[in-house]
């Protein structure tokens, strides 16, 4: 699957990893992709996940054909290699709630503007037993925003593959699915007043939430 990713388009340091991700997650969560023909072909916009693993950006990013912008806790970056590697693919550092950080709300409408991609999770922690979790406002506050479509994407298998027990067990399939962009137009009510961007995160996470597990996946 890798194969289909045309890493020479990205970043180099971003596609050297994306290539090496990709065939680290097919060599070691021989999951599938599906419907990536729902991306949008060309501008910016945001895809939104449900979150139940510290796998999930890993593996959802490298299941991506595009280069993608993450956000990552500012403690993350400690001298040394990993401040570096950080920067030089483009994460964002945000506070424990990326929708009050003000500069990481401007770096997020800056990117979109630039017609990048931006991943998030709108439950904002992970699941505890793996089942979906109500969403925070973040995610309606970037996408009512910057007005970009949201492309819904459901992880299967990444909590039976990393939950919250922290035991890694390689081989269990992990899939991504990404449904049917949401347009503005479905997702923003801007008559909601202060629960505008509840309301679209809530809208966003139905479509999350709507998406089935393939018929032919056993995770």
């Amino acid at each position: 699957m890798s194969g289909t990713f045309n890493q020479v388009e990205m970043e180099p340091v971003y596609g050297f990893f994306h290539y090496l991700s990709a065939n680290l997650s097919d060599i070691c969560f021989r999951g599938e992709v599906v419907g990536v023909e729902n991306l949008p072909r060309a501008g910016g916009f945001l895809v939104a996940a449900n979150h139940a693993s510290h796998l999930d950006p890993f593996i959802i990013g490298s299941r991506l054909p595009r280069q993608v912008t993450f956000f990552a806790r500012k403690t993350l970056w400690v001298p040394g290699f990993a401040s570096w590697w950080l920067d030089t693919v483009g994460v964002i550092p945000v506070d424990r709630d990326g929708g009050s950080d003000v500069t990481a709300i401007k770096r997020v409408l800056a990117a979109l503007k630039q017609q990048k991609t931006i991943i998030l999770f709108p439950e904002g922690t992970r699941s505890q037993t793996g089942a979906l979790q109500p969403p925070k406002p973040g995610v309606g506050l970037f996408a009512c925003r910057s007005q970009v479509p949201v492309v819904p994407a459901r992880i299967f298998g990444s909590f039976e593959a990393f939950g919250k027990s922290g035991k890694v067990r390689l081989g269990t399939p992990v899939t991504v699915v990404y449904g049917r962009s949401i347009l503005p137009t479905v997702y923003d009510d801007p008559t909601a007043g202060k629960e505008r961007y509840q309301v679209a995160s809530a809208r966003i996470m139905a479509a999350i939430a709507k998406i089935a597990v393939p018929p032919a996946e056993v995770i």
